[in-house]
């Protein structure tokens, strides 16, 4: 029997009012993170975090759109066709400027066995829905 599962991100379980898509649970990895990140237009309240804590590093793959991620204080200029790996102890912030945008975020720690944040998981609550 072949192992694969397939499933189309717009019908992904999502919190964050439809922003983060929970695509490494929807498929059933179990080795890395992996979420798609949909940001509207003019959007600067995406939280700016590391990963120090963790050790985990990420890699941002722009799908569609446009945005800036800041690094450190560097804006960097992420387009469709766009990669790039930002480092455990770096800060890091998405802003959208006049286009939304789609993102794959992919996560791990080097070394390191992988285990999946309980917000990541399916049917974790959104932070953002009124109760």
């Amino acid at each position: 029997m072949a192992d694969y599962t397939l499933k189309r991100i717009d019908d992904m379980y999502a919190t964050y009012l439809g922003g983060m898509k929970h695509a490494r649970a929807e498929l059933g990895v179990t080795s890395f993170g992996m979420q798609v990140i949909d940001l509207p237009p003019n959007v600067d309240g995406y939280p700016e975090h590391d990963h120090a804590e963790t050790g985990q590093e990420e890699v941002y793959v722009v799908m569609r759109g446009a945005a800036e991620l800041i690094v450190d204080g560097d804006k960097l200029r992420l387009e469709e066709g766009t990669m790039v790996r930002v480092g455990p102890h770096a800060r890091r912030k998405l802003v959208t400027t006049d286009q939304p945008v789609r993102i794959l975020a992919l996560g791990a720690t080097p070394g390191a066995s992988y285990e999946p944040p309980a917000a990541t998981e399916l049917g974790a609550p959104d932070p953002l829905a009124r109760n």
